[in-house]
């Protein structure tokens, strides 16, 4: 009697370059199915690319509701990434289609990558790398030599805004430089050595204010006018989330003014 199997699903990856540039063996993904592995995708090519497929993945390429009509045998969607604004999940949710993302994979890369412009800004080592490079340290008179003053961390409040995972990594690299760390998210938690606070709190009292909260309509433009208006007038905003937190245009107004000159985004 002959056996009825199921034909193996249809893989999709759309950009594939983002989590191998050539170095990890897809060996293991192409043992599941029929793997279609696309290193990068045109707007033009999305949907032909996908059809028939069961399972997509992809890291940046979006998908809304109009899009997910168009794939009657998707069935899972794997967004590469931590942020998943890019699906439109109550679309996914309705046409029984699982959505997953990956929550811990960039949390230590992103928290370096924080610090790494927190402390561009202290030191300036980028600026002055290019001023020895060029002379100017040979030139001065004085053994001492700087563009600018550098910024002493410890003592001056950090602000981060989410404690999740990449919000703690960041506020212990802090504590480690003896910053105070205040932080406000949805829930109130503890933290070893730092404090809940309000929002408007934390804006009002943050020297350096870091953003780790996902795209949500909730938070879409939470940094505009009224939270600019309340944070003071020389503190840091630095931004590796996703940039739609901010509202670009608010942004500009301070800005002009020479308050909030250190925004890192």
């Amino acid at each position: 009697m002959q056996e009825n199997r199921m034909p193996p699903p249809k893989i999709v990856y759309l950009d594939s370059y983002t989590v191998n540039p050539g170095d990890l063996d897809w060996g293991p993904l192409k043992a599941l199915g029929q793997v279609f592995l696309y290193e990068r995708s045109q707007e033009s090519e999305v949907m032909a690319r996908c059809a028939g497929a069961q399972i997509l993945l992809t890291n940046k390429v979006p998908f809304d509701g109009a899009r997910l009509a168009q794939l009657p045998d998707l069935r899972y969607i794997g967004v590469t990434a931590t942020g998943y604004n890019i699906i439109d999940i109550e679309a996914a949710r309705a046409q029984n289609i699982v959505v997953s993302n990956i929550p811990d994979y960039g949390t230590d890369s992103v928290a370096q990558h924080t610090w790494a412009l927190i402390l561009e800004l202290s030191n300036r080592v980028g600026a002055h790398d290019r001023s020895v490079k060029a002379g100017d340290w040979s030139r001065n008179p004085d053994w001492c030599y700087w563009q600018s003053p550098l910024t002493g961390l410890a003592g001056k409040n950090l602000g981060i805004l989410g404690m999740g995972k990449i919000g703690q990594a960041v506020a212990r690299i802090g504590q480690a430089f003896r910053m105070q760390v205040l932080f406000h998210s949805r829930a109130q938690k503890d933290f070893e050595g730092a404090k809940w606070c309000t929002w408007e709190a934390l804006l009002e009292n943050s020297d350096i204010l870091s953003l780790h909260v996902p795209l949500l309509p909730e938070t879409e433009h939470i940094i505009r006018a009224e939270s600019l208006a309340r944070m003071r007038p020389q503190a840091w905003l630095i931004n590796t989330s996703r940039g739609g937190l901010i509202h670009e245009t608010d942004l500009k107004k301070p800005w002009k003014q020479d308050k909030l000159r250190q925004r890192p985004l």
